[in-house]
């Protein structure tokens, strides 16, 4: 992963000119329990929020490793956010303390990669919070854009993010 050949302060000094039209491209990576369902929730309920991201489900939030948030900035994000159940409401128990260990370090190793760390975030969200799940992304988009297309963005990159498959029971038979 390497950087643009602007640093971050040029890009900052430039982005009021380009940025009127730019809009980040945002991961969130939300917990198939609650998050999830909380951004359905705020579907359901017509909730308005910005459309600027894209939603990976992942059964856990302890799931994501800092590999898979510098993967989303690898391939195009500007932001990522990472959204699980409360403390106490985790179905996998321990889960989200195991996501504070992973956020934790992913956010170190943003920080030695020299990339801005309001680029990412983690919250908790519940899956009757639909209207919290919408003023997050309204937040977080607003907090990216302020800072301008990410550093390790390639030119001409699509935000596809390749999420391994998984194995059905039938398939094992």
């Amino acid at each position: 992963m390497t950087p643009r050949s602007r640093s971050t302060s040029q890009s900052k000094a430039a982005a009021p000119a380009s940025v009127s039209s730019w809009q980040p491209r945002i991961v969130v990576f939300a917990c198939n329990w609650c998050s999830y369902a909380g951004a359905d929730t705020a579907g359901v309920s017509r909730i308005q929020h910005q459309p600027h991201f894209r939603m990976i489900r992942v059964m856990c939030s302890g799931r994501i490793q800092p590999g898979f948030v510098l993967r989303a900035f690898e391939r195009g994000a500007d932001g990522v956010l990472v959204s699980g159940c409360h403390f106490g409401d985790c179905h996998y128990l321990f889960g989200n303390e195991r996501a504070v260990e992973q956020f934790d370090k992913t956010h170190r190793l943003l920080g030695l990669l020299g990339l801005e760390p309001d680029r990412l975030r983690l919250e908790w969200i519940s899956a009757a919070e639909g209207a919290r799940f919408a003023a997050v992304i309204d937040e977080f988009t607003d907090q990216v854009r302020a800072l301008g297309p990410s550093p390790f963005a390639r030119p001409g990159t699509s935000l596809e993010i390749e999420v391994p498959e998984t194995v059905s029971t039938a398939e094992v038979r």
